[in-house]
């Protein structure tokens, strides 16, 4: 999906609930459908794709990479590689935020119950009205389409403002949180974007808002029929008068990657302030000292982008500077995890150390302390992970968390000398029983290790050197000896 931004537009992945309140399920046998879902786990996951001719028409992809379709009898079969005529749908949006689903080539509607699904209803009923529960990660940033501006959280305006060219520091980041078919738009210190730009700490009815989708892009409906959108200068985001969407109203939501910053030997931050330099010369952490980390999907090496735009390269002699425009091979560097410290490595296999001046260059064939860097994640004060089955979240009777649930728990992340303590949400801290169970009673702190390996996904090592990852049961164990699918978090 394009965007605007300087980020990729996140892919609309949601569950879709039925009039019974269970979700569409898509089976692995025989490609069949039903609507008997308890919670949204992988089966319940749909990728909704738009006809690259057609921005109205859409396609339903399930988890199988098959496409949902209707024959001209109603009949549902989900067994379509590509996308065929069959498989071409309408969204029509309902008031109160609910979708139905039209066949496009036949135009009759898609519902019903269990087993019992068809698309051959003539009118939309309440049988054929399906509520979207967003899948992907619940913390973003959010662009607006008409500005090409980001949202950042202004404190001192007590409002959300749509004026950043950049999404840059932890005041980008936004947290959907969705109750009984609505959501909410959260920021980075906790409080509610109400429907007149507000900020408030209760999520009532007027923070709620309905999602509507229009040619691929989000809209947010409040309980009065209005649209959220940026008004006046700094683009103050509230309901604007408007009760159709335009192009005001839309929105994309894009991955927010890390953004860290880094402390040197010399005990100073790594800067561009200078200019071109990577240097380690500031006492205090600015956007200048901040630095957005993308991680290659292919080679699983980490780039580091400046809030200018521009990317570390390695230039000749080793010097490390802020010059590239584009990411190339000098661009890339491993990151060795060393406990509470890190080690870089840059294109030319050497390791990059702080010289006397401050300035980095790959220069070293081994790790001293001048090659060690101190990193800090400054932008998920609040921490949501999502594993391959699920979110994490408080067990219901227990002191134990669940790695396999369709809603989640926001845990607090505070930062101790590179590594982290997880508060709970009753104020208590994460720690690691003998067994390996993780618990959520603690009385005091316990230090955890981040380690960004893959684009988009963390590995959490707790202090027993053991890896965070979901058991069978889907119980949160600290017990994994090495990085699998288990023990990769999106966060």
């Amino acid at each position: 999906m394009t965007t605007n931004g300087i980020n990729k537009a996140l892919k609309l992945q949601f569950g879709l609930i039925n009039y019974e309140n269970r979700y569409l399920t898509a089976e692995a046998f025989g490609f069949k459908v039903n609507a008997s879902g308890t919670s949204m786990k992988k089966k319940q996951i749909w990728t909704l794709e738009q006809d690259e001719q057609d921005g109205q028409v859409v396609f339903l992809r399930s988890h199988l990479g098959r496409y949902l379709a209707s024959d001209k009898d109603g009949k549902i079969i989900c067994g379509a590689e590509k996308p065929d005529p069959e498989c071409r749908f309408l969204i029509v949006p309902q008031a109160d935020g609910r979708w139905a689903l039209q066949s496009e080539p036949y135009l009759r509607y898609f519902g019903g119950s269990a087993d019992y699904l068809s698309c051959f209803a003539q009118v939309i009923g309440e049988q054929e009205l399906w509520a979207v529960h967003l899948a992907l990660h619940p913390q973003a940033s959010l662009l607006s389409v008409a500005r090409k501006r980001y949202a950042h959280l202004s404190a001192s305006d007590g409002e959300i403002s749509v004026d950043s060219n950049i999404p840059w520091g932890v005041d980008s980041l936004v947290t959907l949180v969705y109750l009984d078919g609505k959501y909410s738009l959260k920021t980075c210190d906790s409080r509610f974007l109400s429907n007149d730009g507000k900020l408030v700490k209760e999520n009532t009815n007027t923070t709620s808002f309905t999602l509507e989708l229009k040619s691929g892009k989000l809209a947010f409906k409040d309980c009065d029929g209005k649209y959220l959108a940026p008004v006046g200068p700094t683009g103050t985001l509230r309901s604007g008068r408007c009760s159709k969407p335009g192009k005001d109203e839309l929105f994309d939501l894009e991955e927010s990657h890390p953004q860290v910053v880094f402390q040197a030997a010399n005990k100073r931050y790594v800067s561009v302030k200078q200019g071109v330099s990577i240097s380690a010369n500031q006492d205090v952490e600015t956007d200048m000292e901040t630095f957005q980390m993308e991680i290659d999907k292919e080679s699983k090496k980490s780039m580091f982008r400046t809030n200018g735009g521009s990317y570390w390269t390695l230039v000749t002699h080793g010097e490390i500077q802020s010059t590239a425009k584009e990411v190339e091979v000098n661009t890339m560097f491993d990151i060795e995890w060393r406990g509470q410290r890190v080690a870089l490595k840059a294109s030319n296999g050497k390791y990059v150390c702080t010289k006397k001046n401050g300035q980095l260059s790959a220069v070293s064939d081994t790790v001293g302390d001048d090659e060690l860097l101190l990193m800090k994640l400054i932008n998920r004060p609040m921490l949501i992970l999502r594993g391959e089955n699920g979110f994490v979240c408080h067990h219901k009777n227990a002191n134990t968390l669940d790695a396999n649930r369709s809603v989640y728990d926001i845990f607090t992340l505070i930062f101790n000398d590179g590594a982290y303590n997880i508060k709970s949400v009753n104020g208590k801290f994460w720690y690691v029983s003998g067994s390996g169970l993780v618990c959520s009673d603690g009385e005091k702190s316990e230090d955890f290790f981040l380690e960004f390996l893959e684009h988009g996904r963390v590995a959490i090592k707790g202090s027993n050197g053991k890896y965070l990852r979901g058991d069978q049961g889907g119980t949160l164990m600290c017990d994994g000896k090495s990085v699998d699918a288990s023990s990769l978090w999106e966060y």
